[in-house]
């Protein structure tokens, strides 16, 4: 039986930003202290992701020996946030979540102890000498949007987004220059905001799968808050998401 079938949907109360608009906001400068979020789906959301860690490894945890360093520095820096982050304790050994979970520090599986600290899935992106974009080197990812991490891990930026396809070659050197460009300590970030039919926050799908559903169902808005983070040490680039999901007719333009 599919994990999914054996689960309640995780709603949030509202999306704290405005979705009505058909065209949202581009991508904008945010503050490091802001970088990671909690909400009011929290305890239920980290539950979940204990649980898809533990029982669905393969498919939400993957590092590739070349991106070792910069998972490294990502639980490190992680670390360094949560401190000053409302509700977590930070010890030598472990991290008592603002759910009361304590997680054991294992700094020899980086991803897996990042992706049970945070809301946020996790994915490392580096640009190889002499390469033109990005390639993605490692993620925490238990709440895929309709697509699969063993599909996309040690791809190039424009291979991970196909088939979408507004994913053109403009829209991807757009993209590669945002990676380029952005800088330590200065953090991006955007949202978006899409019609589903399935609540559900794990939905692996295969390449070319239909994820949304019949529009005259779709009754759930799926939004993710998307961070763009430079590693100081690697240079490599984080991309946060921060998933949102609620009923269509409870969102009300970000309040």
């Amino acid at each position: 039986m599919p994990l999914s079938a054996r689960m309640e949907p995780i709603l949030q109360s509202h999306i704290p930003f405005d979705t009505s608009s058909a065209r949202l906001p581009g991508t904008a400068p945010l503050a490091e202290a802001e970088w990671l979020m909690q909400d009011d789906a929290f305890s239920a959301q980290m539950a979940l992701r204990d649980t898809l860690i533990a029982t669905r490894r393969t498919d939400v945890i993957a590092l590739e020996e070349r991106g070792l360093g910069a998972a490294e520095e990502l639980l490190s820096r992680l670390l360094d946030h949560l401190v000053r982050s409302p509700g977590y304790r930070v010890g030598t050994d472990g991290v008592t979540r603002p759910d009361g979970v304590e997680v054991r520090l294992l700094r020899d599986d980086p991803m897996a102890t990042a992706g049970r600290l945070v809301q946020e899935d996790l994915c490392l992106m580096q640009k190889p000498e002499g390469a033109e974009e990005h390639i993605l080197t490692g993620a925490a990812l238990c709440f895929p949007a309709g697509w699969m991490l063993a599909e996309k891990l040690g791809r190039p930026l424009i291979r991970i987004h196909k088939p979408v396809a507004a994913y053109d070659d403009g829209l991807a050197r757009r993209v590669q220059r945002l990676f380029d460009g952005v800088r330590v300590g200065q953090p991006l970030w955007r949202f978006n905001a899409l019609r589903y039919v399935d609540p559900m926050l794990f939905q692996p799908r295969h390449e070319g799968v239909p994820k949304y559903g019949a529009e005259q169902e779709q009754r759930f808005i799926r939004s993710e808050r998307q961070t763009i983070l430079r590693l100081p040490r690697t240079g490599a680039v984080v991309f946060g998401i921060h998933t949102f999901v609620v009923r269509l007719a409870d969102q009300k333009n970000g309040r």
